[in-house]
């Protein structure tokens, strides 16, 4: 009786076995023949009998959810890529004799694509908190810390500051710099520096004959940044003294890194020490007066915090080092367009008196001004940066707003074989 129970219990084993592949096998078979509804609805029905399966057959099964998950989510569906994520970390768990290693690596590929891909998307529609979310997951699949870096802003900018915090923190705890070699060479058509995925990416580009002068080198740390963030958090809980102290030791650790000096700089501003951020934008400057990029970047963090007189002064050095310097001119002209709102927002306040169609002909007047100040420096732009759809769209707007006709109707055309 004893070896009757334990052949009906071996072959009950066997059976439930037999029938977890069955269902697996279904699921397989489904998604290979693209029918991904079917595929779906097999998955979960194996699902129900894999609790007591054993590892081989749970490594089959999270694979194939995996593989089947993913496709089922790939219109950037969270849930969806997050079950796929989870199936793929599951089936390496299982995959004791590497009998799906393959199929592992590259479902946990896919997976890091598919969630870096619908993060980009999401942060182009403002989507902050999604975007952070879906590069967090994407972070604990791949563990490449970048992901965990982008995560981190997006959450800044979601003003989600308790995960940015937490993430900035991880990456400081694990020595994250982001640094890593850059591949460039200078684009003959317009003479600017373009930078390349991979050595290969360039030497294959310098073949075509479009390009010159191939470089290499390293980006800067992204240790700065990622202090600044955490300062700023900081501050604006009116964290200030915590604040000081992050930079003190941080600026102890890596006394020359030029990052760090720019981040405690915008610290101090923010803060109202105006004496010490003279001093630290004087070294800054002391350590290279001849880099064009330098002042560039200068102009950015003056014009972040809203020093616009200052941002100018900073690009109007970078075209003096670097007259070719698409970006320092179009950022000049932001800076002075950027005066137009206040502008328009007085002439829409004004009434119908005649005092007041007076002031709107003086303020009308005055936002041409603005107009004609910018047009050059964007009009220089265009002519290292001829595909800018958005640039051609301002010009052919300011064109038609100072009535230079012929102008306008040349953007217009353009706009039209662009668009």
């Amino acid at each position: 009786m004893k070896k009757q129970l334990v052949l009906a219990t071996a072959v009950l084993v066997s059976a439930m076995a037999f029938g977890q592949k069955k269902e697996i096998k279904k699921a397989e078979k489904a998604f290979a023949k693209s029918d991904l509804v079917e595929a779906v609805a097999q998955i979960k029905a194996a699902e129900a009998m894999i609790a007591g399966a054993d590892d081989e057959i749970k490594a089959q099964f999270y694979a194939a959810k995996g593989e089947i998950m993913l496709a089922d989510g790939k219109d950037g569906d969270y849930e969806k890529m997050k079950d796929a994520a989870d199936a793929f970390m599951k089936a390496k768990q299982f995959d004791k004799n590497n009998d799906y290693a393959d199929a592992i690596k590259n479902g946990v590929q896919n997976t890091r694509v598919a969630l870096v891909n619908s993060a980009v998307k999401d942060q182009n529609a403002q989507n902050f908190k999604m975007a952070s979310e879906k590069l967090l997951l994407s972070y604990e699949v791949k563990k490449d810390t970048s992901d965990l870096y982008f995560a981190a802003g997006n959450a800044v900018n979601a003003k989600d500051y308790d995960a940015a915090l937490m993430h900035y923190e991880r990456l400081l705890d694990m020595g994250y710099t982001g640094i890593q070699e850059e591949f460039r060479a200078l684009r003959i058509e317009d003479n600017e520096v373009v930078t390349f995925a991979s050595k290969a990416d360039r030497d294959s580009e310098m073949i075509s004959g479009k390009y010159t002068q191939p470089t290499e080198g390293m980006t800067e740390s992204a240790k700065g940044d990622i202090l600044r963030s955490i300062v700023l958090i900081e501050s604006s809980r009116g964290n200030n003294d915590k604040a000081l102290r992050i930079m003190k030791d941080a600026r102890a650790e890596n006394p020359d890194d030029m990052s760090l000096i720019r981040a405690e700089a915008d610290m101090v501003y923010r803060m109202g020490d105006m004496k010490r951020y003279e001093a630290l934008m004087n070294e800054v400057l002391a350590s290279d007066p001849t880099n064009p990029e330098l002042y560039y970047n200068l102009g950015v963090s003056a014009s972040a915090n809203g020093d616009n007189t200052k941002a100018i002064e900073y690009y109007k050095k970078a075209l003096e080092l670097k007259p070719e310097y698409p970006s320092a001119q179009i950022n000049i002209a932001s800076v002075i367009l950027g005066q137009e709102k206040g502008i328009v927002d007085e002439m829409n306040g004004l009434g119908m008196t005649k005092a007041d169609t007076k002031k709107y002909d003086v303020l009308s007047e005055k936002r041409n001004g603005l107009y004609s100040q910018a047009l050059p420096y964007l009009e220089s732009a265009l002519a290292s940066r001829s595909d800018n759809v958005e640039l051609v769209r301002t010009l052919m707007n300011i064109y038609s707003q100072l009535s230079m006709d012929g102008k306008y109707n040349e953007m217009k055309a353009k706009l039209a074989t662009m668009e």
